[in-house]
């Protein structure tokens, strides 16, 4: 049976702020940032040694968000069926063997397309599945907090993950090994959470199938944009900024540096973004950041092959869009009923790997034909489309007010 809805298994026992389940899950979140911080530019780079061109090596690495994609339109019915750990353990596993067949199938491109893909179906799993659990079961008057916990622990993920890049010195095979060896270790920890949490059942004459989804499209279209422009720049970023980097002269240590520039900003700021949501509302907070992060990626050309001067816009630049993907669940979760928050997430996934698909594809088409700088222009313009759209959508109607009951 499905807890009653004001319950929070994050709040075991009463008054305790941790408890074993969210620390399992925040550490399955840190290993998952920590894996797709590191692969995404790891692959870029081993394949761009191998003479592979770059509008090719972003088409290979679009692979992962083709799995993340097509795993939204059948997640949802095993998680309610067999519930978040049984999905959340499955991702994992699906992570882990296809991470130790990279350095087996070296020099194949169709096979590291495939790979690429099983981890992208499992990446999805267990992204859906610990968000769900997460948002589902945050106490509304302070869900930007836990949501916040959610994305905080993926920009550490994210951040560290790079730095695997210079685990190469040791081998093609180690960063590889390092990241399954993590894995395996959260893999231990997710054996021990329960079994028996499965999302919220609707209530008899709700909304089904397509209807369910037009509903929530209805209701919450604009909190599901900001998973569609994470996806886009974390993917374009991942993939194509080593080859940016490359591009203008820097050398790959200075490369490996600089890629944990976002994922640190969003650390620094998710815990307060959230808290700041929770009191004036998540609206504002999203177009804030939204014109404030567009702007600051618009100048990262700007910045030439200045390292310190590329790292600071990176790094404020992630502070204020670092939080895009939770915001967004979040502020989902103020405007949907309960039943419908598992749409929500079908919604945003689906959104986020648009995203993440077509960010490498643009990305590399861009520095291969046109100018370097057009990977931040790119992410520029996105973003500051948003927080325009997001200015009329306030005009329209009045932002959910902060610490919105439960429905």
């Amino acid at each position: 049976m499905n807890e009653p809805a004001s319950a929070s298994p994050f709040l075991e026992p009463p008054g305790r702020l941790v408890s074993y389940r969210l620390l399992v899950l925040l550490a399955v979140v840190v290993t998952a940032g920590a894996s797709q911080g590191l692969l995404l530019p790891l692959l870029a780079i081993l394949l761009e040694r191998a003479g592979v061109p770059e509008d090719i090596n972003g088409l290979n690495s679009m692979a992962l968000y083709i799995g993340t994609f097509s795993t939204m339109f059948f997640i949802e019915r095993p998680v309610r069926r067999f519930g978040f750990k049984a999905v959340i353990v499955t991702g994992i596993v699906l992570i882990t063997a296809a991470t130790l067949l990279f350095p087996v199938t070296a020099g194949s491109l169709t096979a590291w397309f495939l790979l690429r893909v099983v981890i992208g179906v499992g990446d999805s799993a267990m992204h859906f599945a610990t968000q769900l659990w997460m948002v589902s079961r945050a106490p509304a008057a302070h869900r930007g907090k836990f949501i916040s916990l959610y994305g905080m622990s993926y920009g550490v993920g994210f951040s560290i993950g790079p730095l695997g890049i210079n685990l190469l010195h040791f081998g093609e095979a180690a960063p590889f090994l390092v990241s399954a060896g993590l894995y395996a270790a959260v893999l231990l920890l997710a054996l021990g959470l329960p079994a028996k949490e499965r999302p919220d059942t609707a209530e008899p004459g709700e909304a089904t199938g397509a209807a369910r989804y037009l509903k929530v499209y209805r209701i919450a279209w604009y909190a599901l944009l900001p998973a569609m422009l994470y996806g886009i720049m974390e993917a374009s970023m991942n993939s194509s900024f080593p080859l940016y980097g490359t591009r203008i002269g820097l050398e790959r240590e200075a490369i490996s540096a600089l890629l944990p520039a976002i994922g640190l900003g969003g650390l620094l700021l998710q815990l307060p973004l959230g808290a700041l949501s929770d009191r004036i509302g998540r609206l504002p907070v999203l177009i804030g950041c939204g014109l404030g992060g567009g702007a600051l990626f618009a100048c990262v050309p700007a910045a030439g092959d200045s390292v310190l001067l590329i790292a600071a816009l990176l790094a404020l630049a992630g502070g204020l869009v670092g939080s895009f993907f939770s915001l967004g669940l979040a502020y989902a979760a103020d405007q949907l009923p309960r039943h419908l928050l598992p749409g929500a997430n079908v919604l945003a996934s689906i959104h986020f790997s648009v995203g993440s698909i077509a960010g490498p594809v643009v990305g590399g088409f861009g520095l291969r034909y046109g100018a370097a700088g057009s990977l931040f222009w790119l992410l520029g313009g996105a973003f500051l489309l948003f927080g325009l759209a997001g200015l009329a959508v306030a005009r329209l109607r009045p932002a959910v007010s902060a610490g919105e009951a439960d429905r």
